[in-house]
């Protein structure tokens, strides 16, 4: 960094960005992909939504625009910014979602056999990165609070059990925040798996925001992490698909991941998707904590308001597990003592009043507030609540619920998904050994996994979900009247 310039000037720079608004208003003919060319073949009625600049930025690999897995230009200059503004060494651009930042991770650090550590309420991601590495999963639970029926964090003193019991395991990782926005011991962690010099991978897609306020959760970098993926669009103001995946220290091999990371992204990939994390990188490198002080603000006044609703309750930080914090701005209200589901309400809210939440279970729904929203939007869905407690509350109900399973694959995730199957109906399918990854989405956490044992619960649950309005994914039979099992 040059003597005369400081962090800050650097920071305002956007050479992504830039150097794409050029391409796309440089008058030539185009004889290069995509087939639309800058837009005039484009079809109408999309060019009636979207407009027409967004079709000339809609570019291929230019010369002037650098390339994403050998990047030597503007691609790897914003890289560069967003390594320093998150706090990272290195920083990988993604386009194809943190979905392919977790499968490069584990790619990266496990090999077929290999004992990865992980929390059994991870995202379907990583199983797919177990299936595609064949590395052999030690599942942790997480602490599980049976009230609630919510997952939190796994914990410093059952990672340390699982490293003690499998000391050749390759690597850790963890979810950090959860889906419900807690946030577990992650510097307690990291030091645990450098003891046995071996790195701590981080599932961050929800926290990219953490960086830049003092009264967020510590961002998993800061407390030590060895890697972590983030996406961008879920918190801050990337496009859909666009996230990024940061490392730091000597515990991961970083040419190894950037090979793995071209085995999962596009070899197509989208200038608009890379300029918008060159332009979310600056602004929240030069406005961050401005952003996210207005954001905590909206947040706490949506908690203050809700909590003083009869029958409703917010999760908070009196709830959760010791040693664990809250991202305060991932809101969550049980609303199970209005005698309805989450689902039910989830669909109340969008037909009837106007709001849509992130995502609705059996008993909750979770909001993701944002530097996206406004004050009207915190009346609104405060309103919301206000209406649904005084016209569609019914008697309460006692909520059926079921912990993550506790059972040992048979078989590692990787055998199951090529092992012979056959399909079998639901109510024979107990006691069989599951051939797909079944979980309700969002969060994307899955129920059943292949290799493991199908339990007469987690059938239950499932089916409980399905009754109550959530949809299922993973299964081949939408209607989860069938399973698919190995073959015996």
């Amino acid at each position: 960094m040059s003597a005369s310039k400081s962090w800050r000037d650097f920071q305002v720079e956007t050479p992504l960005l830039d150097a794409l608004r050029l391409c796309a208003n440089q008058p030539h003919a185009a004889f290069y992909t995509p087939g639309h060319k800058r837009g005039v073949g484009i079809a109408p009625s999309l060019a009636e939504l979207l407009g027409t600049a967004v079709f000339r930025a809609d570019l291929t690999e230019l010369a002037e625009l650098d390339a994403l897995f050998a990047p030597d230009g503007v691609i790897r200059s914003a890289q560069e910014l967003a390594a320093a503004a998150f706090g990272a060494e290195q920083t990988w651009f993604l386009v194809n979602g943190s979905t392919s930042g977790i499968i490069a991770a584990i790619l990266a650090t496990c090999g077929t056999g290999d004992k990865i550590i992980l929390p059994r309420n991870v995202h379907s991601s990583a199983i797919a990165a177990l299936i595609l590495s064949g590395a052999i999963p030690i599942f942790v639970l997480p602490e599980y609070d049976p009230i609630l029926d919510i997952a939190h964090s796994i914990t410093p003193a059952a990672v340390a059990d699982a490293l003690k019991q499998h000391p050749d395991a390759k690597a850790v990782m963890m979810v950090y925040p959860t889906y419900y926005g807690v946030c577990g011991d992650v510097g307690a962690i990291a030091r645990l798996a450098h003891q046995y010099n071996i790195p701590l991978l981080v599932d961050e897609a929800h926290g990219s925001h953490f960086a830049f306020h003092p009264d967020l959760p510590t961002s998993a970098l800061s407390a030590g992490a060895d890697l972590t993926v983030q996406s961008i669009h879920k918190t801050l103001a990337g496009m859909t698909q666009a996230s990024m995946l940061h490392v730091q220290g000597n515990r991961i091999d970083r040419n190894r991941l950037s090979k793995a990371l071209q085995l999962v992204q596009s070899t197509s990939p989208s200038y608009i998707l890379l300029a918008s994390l060159d332009a979310a990188r600056q602004q929240m490198a030069l406005h961050g904590e401005a952003l996210m002080t207005k954001t905590l603000q909206l947040a706490d006044a949506a908690i203050k308001q809700i909590q003083q609703i009869r029958r409703l309750s917010v999760l908070s930080s009196v709830k959760i597990p010791i040693f664990s914090t809250l991202d305060r701005t991932r809101l969550t209200v049980t609303v199970s003592g209005l005698g309805l589901t989450g689902f039910e309400v989830d669909d109340i809210f969008y037909q009837y009043l106007g709001v849509t939440a992130e995502f609705a279970s059996l008993q909750h729904l979770t909001f993701i507030i944002s530097l996206g929203n406004t004050e009207a939007d915190i009346e609104q869905l405060v309103q919301a609540f206000t209406t649904l407690t005084t016209e569609y509350r019914r008697p309460p109900y006692p909520p059926a619920v079921v912990p993550l399973c506790t059972s040992t694959p048979l078989l590692s995730p990787r055998e199951a998904f090529f092992a012979p199957t056959e399909i079998l109906p639901i109510e024979q399918a107990k006691s069989r050994i599951c051939a797909e990854l079944i979980c309700p989405y969002p969060p994307g956490i899955p129920v059943l996994l292949p290799g493991e044992v199908i339990t007469k619960s987690a059938l239950d649950y499932l089916q409980q979900i399905q009754t109550m309005g959530g949809v299922i994914s993973g299964c081949a039979d939408a209607t989860l009247k069938t399973l698919k099992v190995l073959t015996l």
